[in-house]
């Protein structure tokens, strides 16, 4: 298996990002909510569109004996969600590239619908890029597990 050496870089003055990446989390959620696939797939599309999305496509699937998962495929990336109504839970990401929509939104638009009684999110910025001259950096990163 080949190495890849990552470098050290110096970050720019000016850069931007090619997509922004939210992973949230919905807790004390109605579970008659996280158990329709239907009303799942209509509350992602809604967000994807009150995002400021395109929506290209959307695949889901119903789990027995409960539980949801699916994907709303956007032209400015994705929104995935996946349920556990027997813990009132939800777990979402949202990916959007492009100044055109805003995840937050449908971060916002998601907690209203699911009701929950608590939500976390982290953001991501995907991409580094030099705003100077487009050219994608390597952020190098590693992943720690927890102990």
């Amino acid at each position: 298996m080949a190495q890849i050496e990552l470098q050290t870089i110096q970050r720019p003055q000016e850069c931007s990002y090619l997509g922004r990446h939210i992973l949230a989390e919905f807790y004390g959620c109605n579970s008659n909510i996280l158990n329709n696939m239907e009303l799942i797939e209509e509350m992602m599309v809604d967000a994807a569109v009150e995002c400021g999305a395109t929506v290209v496509e959307k695949s889901f699937h119903m789990f027995s004996p409960y539980g949801v998962s699916g994907v709303v495929i956007i032209s400015e990336s994705h929104l995935a969600i996946h349920t556990w109504p027997e813990l009132g839970y939800a777990a979402v990401d949202l990916f959007t590239c492009g100044e055109t929509c805003d995840p937050k939104v449908a971060y916002e638009y998601l907690k209203k619908q699911f009701n929950a009684i608590s939500t976390s999110y982290s953001e991501l910025k995907r991409g580094l890029m030099n705003a100077e001259n487009g050219e994608v950096l390597i952020k190098p990163f590693e992943i720690k597990e927890q102990q």
